[in-house]
């Protein structure tokens, strides 16, 4: 460690900068990602239309409306 000590020491505060933005970079690029579980905020939302629409009439009227965009 302590040659890449002496070597960023011999490059101008600029480049000193530059190393140590990419060695930041590498070290988040070993950290694992976290994977966020999905919320689902929506669900039941629109419970009180449940009797006025079925999935079947969804997709017809979903259907229509992309077939008027053509």
């Amino acid at each position: 460690m302590s040659q890449i000590a002496e070597i960023i020491d011999k490059l101008p505060p600029e480049l000193q900068k530059e190393v140590t933005d990419f060695a930041l970079f590498l070290l988040e690029k070993q950290m694992p990602v976290k994977k966020k579980k999905p919320e689902f905020k929506w669900a039941g939302a629109l419970k009180e239309m449940r009797n006025d629409y079925t999935s079947v009439k969804l997709q017809h009227e979903i259907s229509s409306l992309m077939g008027s965009e053509k």
